[in-house]
């Protein structure tokens, strides 16, 4: 049997401790791939999840950026080198158009979209050496607006844009594209607003953590000619009316 392309890889995926990261850093590490995970403050849950991937954990404040130089230099040094890079890491809550203050949206866009810019240019300073491949978790949301989700559909609209443009300014060497989460959903208990999201969505379902990684795992393992493109995995939701 053929080896995976992904097989002895180094891949780093922020915000690898819980939910849609871990689902991707245990498919990546199935795939052979050396698994960096990055988490904020969720040590525990981010070592269960390097345990379970034979990888490594790394810890950094996404929403600054002296912390993610801090974060690649310590991938580096750990591995070598960086062959692909997922930009997990989001932060999510409804905020009222007219209530959000400064601080809320800082809140957001500092790890939604500001970290996902220093977070490539750092990956990417290290795969110009060899060439790799960026996957950005962008978000339905960052499609289709959400009206108490203003901040956040922003940064994922940015999210979208910044995917497009780092494909054009990267290019030969790394290919950069994005996964764009429909309803993803893990807990027993679903609240009124995932249901009415679930009843809207063509196929009837929430999406899984798994069914996400599956779509990063193409991307990592595509042709370079697959670059700056945006693959929603939202059971057809963002073809409704």
């Amino acid at each position: 049997m053929a080896s995976s392309p992904l097989e002895g890889k180094v891949i780093l995926v922020t915000g690898a401790a819980k939910r849609i990261g871990r689902s991707i850093a245990l498919r990546l590490a199935s795939e052979g791939a050396r698994v960096a995970v990055h988490y904020g403050t969720s040590r525990q849950e981010a070592v269960e999840t390097a345990a379970d991937c034979e990888g490594k954990t790394f810890q950094a404040d996404l929403a600054k950026a002296p912390e993610i130089e801090r974060l690649f230099g310590e991938v580096e040094r750990a591995y070598g080198r960086l062959d692909g890079l997922v930009n997990n890491a989001a932060r999510y809550r409804p905020m009222k158009v007219l209530e959000a203050t400064e601080e809320d949206w800082d809140w957001i866009h500092n790890v939604n979209l500001k970290s996902v810019f220093f977070s490539c240019q750092a990956g990417a300073r290290l795969m110009l050496k060899s060439g790799g491949k960026i996957v950005n978790l962008s978000s339905l949301g960052g499609i289709r607006p959400w009206s108490d989700y203003a901040p956040y559909c922003s940064s994922k609209a940015g999210v979208i844009m910044l995917t497009k443009v780092l494909a054009k300014a990267l290019a030969p060497q790394i290919a950069v594209n994005s996964v764009a989460p429909g309803v993803i959903h893990f807990d027993d208990a679903m609240p009124p607003e995932i249901q009415r999201f679930v009843a809207a969505t063509p196929m009837q379902r929430h999406g899984t953590g798994d069914e996400i990684a599956e779509a990063v795992t193409y991307f990592l393992t595509a042709s370079s000619f697959v670059t700056g493109q945006i693959l929603a995995v939202d059971g057809g939701l963002s073809l409704r009316a």
